[in-house]
């Protein structure tokens, strides 16, 4: 009987070999063996996610793996059978479409492989999987049917029984040729497979809510760590009366129906680009200590999941907690917020809209502001427009927080649009470093630098050349997108390991869950690159000379009102003066138990308006996520899969007597 299995698993190995290379391989190992069976491939997983009401996402449907024969969309109007369905972007929303309303048809989708293409990309109308109106529930206005997303098809908000990756342009080839030849090899005794491994524990466990999978640790919540600074430090010694402050925002976090692919260029990332080159523009400002107002910057994250970020940040304003120790929420005169800017160019010229929350005299003053710096731009072609009168209110943006908790909050919002996105691909794999213009992002910059320096001094008598002498760093901008919306250099770029040591390279703006219990300081192992990153920058640039000169450190420093930055980097962290803390990020309907180490649901309240629609987000636990591709004959899949896991073991008990027969034969492919 094991000889019988061994020869079965070698058929499958052989004709693997002659599905997928021309090599002449040596087999040395079981390794070896299970190496030349499979072909694993490179792809981007669509996840399960749980709120208080149910689920969405994607997952296998039950607990173990899913084998299919890879077929192409065209040829599958009817399914006969379990099918890997291979398909292009622009197919993705009428084909979910059809298995949400044609159960027939459903029960033979095994999964889908959604295809990359960059030539495809240029030819889409556009493509957003979230909703026309993203996050409706939380507008401070009644008119939640607008659309400011008229292209969203809302898919990324369902569940879905079956798994979903998009392939790497590089999978996208071999699986295009291995549909191909099922269709030519449909008569035959073999079909090119796929096998996804995406079992979500939440699955296993059978608890389908993010209240029930919290309780049985199947779960961890959406979260993670904004992060503020303020320019200049604050100083905690002074008996000054604090100073007005005008807040500006920008968030970090975007949203896509694949996971790990939601690079969020245009929205939010090109407003933390121009964020973080207007904090440097200003840090070379001479002066900072004689401003009449106090400007904190801070960078939101959670926000593409019931504003996470600005809900937690106030909450921790009303506690006085650590996290936001020398803030004071009354003293908020205004909110300016940075939103979606990397789109603003049209024919040559740079175009922006101002969305205002009412009509205010602090208002006013941030509008007046932002003319007198447009005006100051004179070498460049660009115009400041208010947004259209006939808009319901503010589009979707952070500023909705503040005014659900206050509605006379006086704030703009920056757009590169007016009534509707100009973004196609919002909140959406496709939303990336092409989708952008830098530009565009360096305009941006401009303007809210310069806005900001004549807010700050609350002095109208500001001479020209002093706005004018604020100028934003072109390469700093282009770098900052080599780091933050590509893979190359990604976040192996020397800026970012200039101030940290990353944990990968491709950068992800996915929230990610919240590690251990939440804290300020955090403990930086459960923070992520890309808020690490942005601590370590905003830091810097908005940090004062030490008194005693510099001071090397490693984690901590012993003065008050400094903090240790570039601690990752080997011997090269130093102190400095500067008011920068981690904001923990996650829902207010949340509170973690230290004594148990688990999340418990807090019931809604009604002094905390945004919370009684707050989904409460949470992340399915999963060991593995995998997808490979092998040749099996024609029978049943399930059998398949089983006769192959025993040759496995069978093969492990037998390894020496596999390697001496192997070490003498090779195997040829095609």
């Amino acid at each position: 009987m094991a000889m019988k299995f061994l020869q079965l698993l070698f058929f499958f190995s052989f004709q693997l070999r002659l599905s997928f290379s021309g090599q002449t391989i040596m087999m040395e190992s079981v390794p070896d063996l299970q190496s030349s069976m499979y072909m694993t491939l490179d792809g981007y997983p669509c996840v399960r996610l749980l709120n208080l009401s149910g689920v969405i996402g994607c997952s296998n449907p039950g607990r173990v793996k899913v084998v299919a024969a890879i077929i192409r969309l065209n040829n599958a109007t009817e399914l006969s059978q379990l099918s890997a369905v291979l398909l292009s972007v622009d197919e993705i929303q009428s084909f979910l479409t059809r298995i949400l309303n044609d159960s027939t048809f459903a029960k033979n989708v095994a999964g889908i492989l959604v295809e990359s293409s960059p030539e495809f990309q240029n030819k889409l109308k556009g493509f957003s999987p979230d909703q026309k109106f993203p996050q409706s529930e939380f507008a401070p206005y009644q008119s939640i049917n607008y659309e400011w997303n008229p292209i969203g098809s809302g898919i990324m908000w369902n569940p879905y029984n079956f798994p979903v990756f998009l392939l790497s342009q590089s999978s996208t080839l071999t699986l295009q040729e291995a549909a191909i030849k099922n269709e030519k090899n449909i008569k035959s005794y073999t079909a090119d497979v796929a096998e996804f491994d995406l079992v979500m524990q939440t699955m296993k466990a059978g608890t389908h809510d993010s209240e029930s999978c919290l309780k049985e640790n199947t779960c961890l919540p959406l979260g993670g760590y904004s992060v503020w600074s303020s320019l200049p430090p604050i100083n905690f010694s002074s008996s000054e009366q604090s100073k007005p402050i005008i807040l500006v925002v920008a968030s970090m976090d975007s949203a896509s129906f694949f996971r790990d692919q939601g690079l969020g260029a245009d929205s939010p990332i090109s407003g933390l680009i121009s964020l973080l080159a207007a904090v440097d523009a200003l840090s070379h400002v001479d002066g900072l200590d004689d401003f009449n107002k106090q400007l904190v910057f801070i960078v939101f994250t959670g926000e593409a999941w019931g504003y996470l970020g600005s809900r937690r940040f106030l909450l921790e304003l009303d506690l006085q907690s650590d996290a936001v120790s020398g803030l004071n929420y009354s003293l908020i005169e205004k909110v300016v917020e940075i939103g979606s800017v990397g789109k603003g160019l049209n024919q040559g010229v740079k175009n922006f809209f101002v969305h205002t929350t009412g009509v205010s005299s602090a208002t006013n003053e941030t509008l007046d502001a932002l003319k007198r710096a447009q005006d100051s731009v004179k070498s460049e072609s660009f115009t400041i427009s208010s947004a259209n009168a006939s808009n319901p209110g503010i589009p979707p943006s952070s500023l909705m927080t503040f005014l659900r908790k206050n509605s006379l909050t006086s704030g703009v919002v920056l757009e590169d649009f007016d009534t509707v996105f100009t973004n196609k691909f919002y909140n959406s794999h496709l939303d990336d470093i092409s989708n952008v213009n830098s530009s565009a992002i360096v305009a941006a910059a401009s303007l809210v630098a310069r806005t900001l320096y004549i807010l700050a001094s609350d002095n109208k008598n500001l001479s020209s050349s002093a706005i004018t002498s604020i100028n934003v760093n072109v390469s700093l901008v282009e770098e900052l997108m080599g780091c933050l919306l590509d893979c190359e250099p990604g976040l192996s770029c020397e800026l970012v390991k200039s101030y940290i040591s990353p944990a990968n390279t491709c950068p992800s703006h996915y929230v990610g869950v919240i590690l251990g219990e939440p804290s300020s300081p955090p403990y930086l192992g459960y923070v992520d690159d890309i808020s690490r990153f942005v601590w370590n920058f905003l830091a810097e640039k908005t940090s004062i000379p030490r008194k005693n000169g510099s001071s090397v450190c490693s984690q901590d420093c012993s003065n008050e009102g400094e903090v240790c930055i570039r601690a990752e980097t080997e011997g090269k962290g130093v102190c400095v003066v500067s008011t920068t803390r981690y904001v923990p990020a996650y829902s207010t309907r949340l509170k973690y138990e230290s004594g148990s180490g688990t999340w418990n649901v807090l019931p809604p309240n009604n002094s905390d308006p945004m919370g009684l629609v707050d989904a409460v987000w949470t992340e399915s636990n999963w060991d593995t996520i995998g997808l490979r591709v092998y040749t099996v004959q024609n029978a049943s899949f399930d059998r398949l899969v089983l006769l192959g896991s025993i040759a496995i073991t069978v093969l492990s008990c037998f390894a020496i007597v596999i390697t001496k027969a192997f070490v003498t034969k090779a195997v040829k492919r095609d």
